[in-house]
């Protein structure tokens, strides 16, 4: 099969496609024929560090959309043709592939109407979105919410989902995406680079804050982000944990949520593998309803995708990039 190699950490900016060895599905797993992945800041991340698990060369990719190609023992749920679309493991190999291995019980059925390309752009940062909102905050005490980055693949997965919840929805972007943002559902929108986040949440909430904040920009983003909290409130963290002694005790009583797709895998609960697909399922249905926006921006080819990390990288994408393979 043709896949695009990393051939040892840190040269992903020289990955290249080549010829390699389809792999086979174990127990409980199905071979994937990729139809589409989607590309992710973890992506180029992870291939900078690598990981003790990885023998090179190796394959990046965590979010892979495509048709069942063959299943392994024991899976009963699964058939060849059937169209699916995964969250995988950062451990395994990945779906910059034509052929790619996941747990059966990972996967979620794609509807007729949602294209393989929709369907990948959503697993890693919309699962992060769907997790932050409602499997972390207790969401219905929540009514105004700052989501950071907007304009990226969480906060825009954040910001729509959080809208069709019925909340207020502050976000944060650059002047020139301030358009895209709302038309996602932001109700207001600042400019983190020319305006003060924290002046302008007290502002539109009143002086009060706003009872949860959502960040996968950075640590530091992530303690400025305390500033802009009410009372009682939650700040869910993506990118990094604030600095948890910026807030004393006994004051704003807030509550911290961290966010970590990858490690339901090393867990060693099968729920909460299971649950990855859960939400994969209710934000497809979503998608399927014309409720909710794939953010799909650009399509490219696998060979061009060292290339799209890079512009990743340097954080000038709006909204999701996916490589087309069939």
């Amino acid at each position: 099969m043709k896949a695009l190699l990393l051939n040892d950490k840190g040269l992903w900016k020289e990955m290249k496609v080549e010829e390699i060895e389809a792999p086979k599905p174990n127990e409980g797993e199905i071979l994937i024929e990729v139809h589409a992945v989607g590309l992710n800041p973890v992506d180029y991340k992870t291939a900078t560090g690598g990981n003790p698990n990885w023998s090179y060369p190796h394959i990046i990719g965590l979010d892979a959309a495509g048709v069942v190609a063959e299943v392994g023992e024991g899976v009963t749920q699964w058939k060849k043709g059937d169209r699916v679309v995964y969250h995988g493991d950062l451990t395994k190999k990945g779906a910059y592939a034509e052929f790619a291995i996941t747990k059966a019980h990972m996967v979620s059925e794609i509807p007729d109407s949602v294209s393989f390309e929709d369907a990948a752009a959503i697993p890693t940062a919309g699962y992060t979105a769907y997790q932050s909102l409602f499997r972390k905050l207790p969401f219905d005490q929540i009514e105004t919410i700052l989501i950071h980055g907007g304009a990226g693949g969480v906060g825009g997965f954040g910001i729509q989902l959080a809208k069709l919840a019925g909340k207020t929805v502050i976000s944060t972007a650059s002047a020139h995406n301030h358009d895209y943002v709302k038309s996602l559902g932001a109700d207001y929108v600042i400019d983190y680079r020319e305006e003060d986040v924290r002046a302008c949440v007290m502002e539109i909430t009143d002086g009060r804050g706003v009872d949860a904040v959502v960040d996968a920009v950075s640590r530091q983003s992530a303690t400025d982000s305390l500033d802009c909290l009410a009372y009682m409130g939650h700040i869910v963290y993506i990118a990094g944990a604030p600095d948890f002694t910026k807030i004393k005790s006994f004051t704003k009583v807030v509550s911290y949520h961290e966010i970590a797709l990858a490690a339901a895998y090393q867990s060693g609960d099968m729920r909460a593998e299971q649950d990855l697909a859960v939400m994969g399922d209710e934000m497809l249905s979503l998608m399927a309803e014309g409720k909710l926006d794939s953010m799909l921006k650009e399509v490219i080819s696998l060979e061009e995708a060292p290339e799209a990390l890079v512009r990743l990288s340097e954080r000038h994408v709006k909204g999701k990039i996916v490589a087309k393979l069939k």
